[in-house]
């Protein structure tokens, strides 16, 4: 009986853990877009030529 306790909580903790990976990935994969003024305040410069923000804390990502 203590075994069959056991091994619910391993299997169920298991089956936790892997609803959290998938969710970190689909996180990951999803496009991430700044304003303009996001890219300055976080002290990059907005490149409205390629729709990218260059350098600081938004670098490479695209602008909306």
């Amino acid at each position: 009986m203590r075994i069959r306790r056991i091994l619910a909580a391993v299997i169920a903790t298991a089956a936790l853990a892997g609803l959290g990976l998938t969710g970190a990935a689909a996180a990951q994969g999803a496009p991430s877009y700044v304003t303009p003024s996001q890219c300055t305040q976080g002290g990059g410069t907005a490149d409205l030529t390629d729709n990218t923000c260059k350098g600081g804390m938004y670098d490479g990502e695209k602008i909306d």
